[in-house]
């Protein structure tokens, strides 16, 4: 399998990356990572014009982690993300969901930004970022603009970038007082694309009674989908969530579509169930995170 033809740029900076690929419009591609988009060159599933390759654009190479949450630059690799102790400190769901990621020699290369821009539902830091509500920054000719999760995924690989532009940065925020985080999914190989997966976070009160709770999915609609769950658990005590209400609530809220590698009955039975051992790690978590401090 090889690639079509195309045009090949290396920029070396954001704003000469931006004005080639204000230039080019649509023609143009970014290549970061590449663990997505050349499999769909080799396949010829996509055909661009013009690679616009920014490895070279080291300022986008960064993992800042403040108290207010952790900004990933467009060139930091899952891996860093993954090793990073102080990201996983500030928002544990970070790491839980970036292991899970392919296997390790894609993490090595891939990019979460990348990854995200790509937006496919089967994606872990798709769902982390709808699910903490996150944001992108994204740098075109005009400027900078900063696009939150629920405005950025648009349809199935389609995400909020224009043509022109570059997605430079995504933010996740902190890990809230009192709340927990979990992230698990099934999938037929280790590191194929999750069959079903859920992330939650769970929200503690004094008492370690749940106030708050919601889960994100893949696999199962065309963009990330985050459910409210405070409906079913609230109130209940951080060990009590696993219940059979909640399965229930989650399958008659979710409309997956079957495929060649599960039927639609086989997805919500995971959702619900997946859901329900989600819950469940994430308000362990939480209670002993508030046990600790």
């Amino acid at each position: 399998m090889k690639p079509p033809a195309f045009d090949y740029s290396r920029p070396t900076s954001t704003r000469e990356a931006v004005n080639v690929l204000a230039e080019l419009g649509e023609d143009g591609n970014v290549l970061a990572g590449g663990q997505s988009l050349l499999p769909l060159l080799n396949m010829r599933l996509a055909a661009p014009r013009n690679l616009v390759d920014i490895n070279a654009v080291t300022e986008l190479d960064y993992l800042r982690v403040t108290p207010d949450g952790v900004r990933v630059g467009a060139l930091s690799r899952h891996s860093a993300l993954e090793r990073s102790d102080d990201a996983a400190r500030v928002q544990p769901l970070l790491r839980q969901a970036v292991r899970l990621v392919a296997h390790a020699t894609i993490r090595n290369r891939g990019t979460t930004v990348g990854s995200i821009v790509h937006a496919d539902p089967s994606g872990e830091m798709t769902a982390v970022l709808s699910l903490l509500g996150g944001s992108v920054r994204v740098a075109g000719s005009a400027g900078e603009r900063t696009v939150p999760a629920e405005d950025f995924f648009l349809g199935p690989l389609e995400s909020a970038v224009r043509p022109g532009e570059l997605a430079v940065e995504a933010f996740f925020p902190a890990r809230t007082p009192g709340s927990g985080s979990s992230f698990t999914e099934i999938s037929r190989r280790h590191g194929d694309y999750a069959v079903c997966g859920v992330g939650a976070v769970v929200e503690l009160d004094a008492d370690l009674r749940v106030c708050g709770a919601r889960a994100a999915f893949l696999s199962i609609s065309p963009t990330p989908l985050v459910l409210d769950l405070a409906e079913v658990v609230h109130g209940r005590s951080f060990d009590d969530t696993a219940i059979e209400e909640l399965s229930a609530y989650v399958q008659a809220r979710i409309d997956p579509q079957p495929d060649i590698h599960a039927t639609a009955a086989y997805r919500s039975h995971l959702a619900g169930a997946l859901t329900l051992r989600a819950v469940r790690e994430a308000a362990r978590a939480a209670a002993d995170l508030e046990r600790t401090v």
